[in-house]
């Protein structure tokens, strides 16, 4: 999976374009650039740059204190506070990627001190929507300042987005053993409450950039969309955040702390530090903590369990910050009135299944055989199921189909039954348009969305392809996204009337060139791998 996902991340990366010259802007070309006014924010004052279109950005604001040295795996702690004025005119450093990773693309810098975040808005007063932005890579990679997630359309759209860094990886998310002490305690846990830190400065800083602390949708998609779901069960994220949207990403559970403890445990052991030594801690350089991540996986490989991003160095459950799964075995009950907009992509595995010359090769037989290897009490109508849900498509794109629906489509499915036992509605989405790119291998894939959503499909064309469609998949897309966090109602005049999901129907906005409504697609399909 890890391999697929750098690979796709490379050629995204790799098509980036200049940012598209609007018109109409009533800002001139001299004027991009020109300085902001001061903003007095709780931790000291900033000044961002103006953008086309009147947008201003603010960009690498700090809202937690570095977390290196001492303070390196513990929970964010607060900022020292400032009195100069600092020029967010630049992203900040993005986190540590785990080892393998591309290049750092442009002028992106990695660091463990990482704790960064973006404002794009369109002018500093009102109280406006806000959206908050978790990103993808798992939660291994990624970072916030990625072209496709630049916040210059939500902001003309008269949403305040933020988009964040936070720690990744083995800084991120080594529980350490008991015997470290209270300090440590949610250690396992520190990145995602680092996005708690960040939302907290939301709502302590946001109305000074225009933005309503009151209306703060949440959203991520992939290893983002996992973000969204255990904050969605989180007691410190209660009353951060009103809305929310998982694109592709739905999480149910969490590392178990038994086995995060227990590969906490093997890291400080093959780093030779003893239980409680803050100081030889601290005095580990980065390279060498990298270098360890898999030596401490392998003593401990035999305790792992499966599940959507569980394992490794992922947010482990620590009984208070996160007390248990999110969505094991019922939605939390904070999440009760909170609107959901949850959905995936009609062709998720392909991106992990790029180069994979075995599946190019595949026959009609191994296929089924993969099937029944997978579904062994079902296999025959399983096999039979998935040739009806995608006609045409070769044994090797079947395989790739079933592993990307187990993978994501399924889970999001039962996030969204379980969350329909609450009172606030939930809303179902597929993504069908197909890019050309890739030799058309991608069809539908992990993540062909983001640009669509974010309107920055410009930025990214040589990914999406030529032509008008991706226009016209952004129109919808943003355009129902930015109503959701206006209103908690995504209903737009670009897109069809779009119901509620319920467990009656199942209606599901299958967004496309052409978008319409489906009541329960694939469900044969579905009721299969449910079972």
């Amino acid at each position: 999976m890890e391999k697929q996902f750098r690979i796709t991340r490379r050629s995204l990366i790799s098509s980036v374009a200049a940012l598209t010259a609007l018109s109409a802007s009533r800002v001139l070309a001299r004027d991009v650039g020109a300085a902001t006014a001061v903003v007095n924010t709780t931790n000291g004052p900033v000044r961002g740059r103006f953008e086309w279109g009147l947008v201003q950005s603010f960009k690498g604001l700090r809202y937690a204190a570095a977390p290196v040295g001492p303070l390196r795996f513990r929970p964010p702690q607060p900022l020292q506070k400032w009195t100069e004025v600092v020029d967010a005119d630049r992203f900040g450093n993005a986190a540590m990627q785990s080892p393998g990773q591309p290049d750092a693309p442009f002028d992106e810098k990695r660091s463990e001190d990482c704790l960064f975040l973006n404002v794009w808005t369109n002018n500093l007063e009102g109280r406006k929507p806000v959206m908050v932005w978790l990103h993808g890579g798992a939660f291994s990679s990624g970072a916030s300042s990625r072209p496709t997630y630049w916040g210059d359309h939500f902001a003309r759209s008269g949403i305040v987005l933020v988009s964040l860094n936070h720690r990744l990886n083995v800084f991120g998310y080594t529980q350490l053993p008991d015997s470290w002490g209270p300090d440590y305690a949610s250690s396992g846990i520190a990145g995602m409450l680092d996005i708690v830190a960040a939302l907290e400065w939301v709502k302590a800083n946001i109305a000074l950039f225009g933005g309503d602390p009151d209306n703060v949708t949440i959203f991520g998609e992939s290893g983002g969309g996992a973000k969204v779901s255990l904050l969605l069960g989180m007691p410190p994220a209660k009353g951060l955040y009103h809305k929310a949207i998982i694109q592709s990403g739905a999480a149910l559970d969490a590392t178990p702390r038994a086995y995060a403890l227990a590969l906490g445990g093997a890291l400080t052991e093959t780093l030779g530090v003893k239980p409680g030594d803050v100081t030889a801690l601290a005095a580990i350089d980065t390279q060498t903590i990298f270098a360890c991540q898999k030596a401490a996986t392998d003593k401990v490989i035999h305790l792992k369990k499966d599940g959507f991003l569980i394992g490794d160095f992922t947010p482990s459950i620590d009984g208070k910050s996160l007390p248990r799964g999110p969505f094991m075995p019922e939605a939390p009950t904070m999440a009760a009135d909170i609107p959901l907009i949850i959905g995936t992509n009609k062709d998720e595995g392909t991106m992990f299944a790029l180069g994979d010359k075995t599946l190019a090769a595949e026959t009609d037989a191994g296929f089924e055989q993969r099937v029944r290897a997978r579904y062994p009490k079902q296999g025959s109508r399983m096999a039979a199921a998935l040739r009806a849900a995608y006609p045409g498509y070769t044994p090797g794109e079947l395989v790739t189909a079933m592993n990307g629906n187990r993978m994501f489509w399924i889970d999001s499915v039962i996030l969204a039954e379980r969350k329909l036992k609450q009172p606030a509605p939930v809303w179902m989405y597929r993504m069908d348009r197909e890019i050309p790119t890739f030799g058309g291998a991608m069809k539908a894939g992990h993540a062909t969305e983001l640009s669509y959503v974010f309107g920055t499909y410009e930025n990214v064309r040589s990914f999406v392809g030529p032509g008008a469609d991706p226009a016209r998949m952004s129109a919808q897309m943003h355009a129902a996204w930015v109503a959701f966090a206006k209103t908690g109602d995504p209903q737009s005049p670009a897109i069809p009337a779009w119901p509620r999901y319920d467990l009656t129907k199942r209606q599901t906005m299958v967004f496309d060139v052409q978008s319409r409504i489906v009541n329960d697609p694939q469900s044969d399909l579905r009721k299969l791998m449910q079972a």
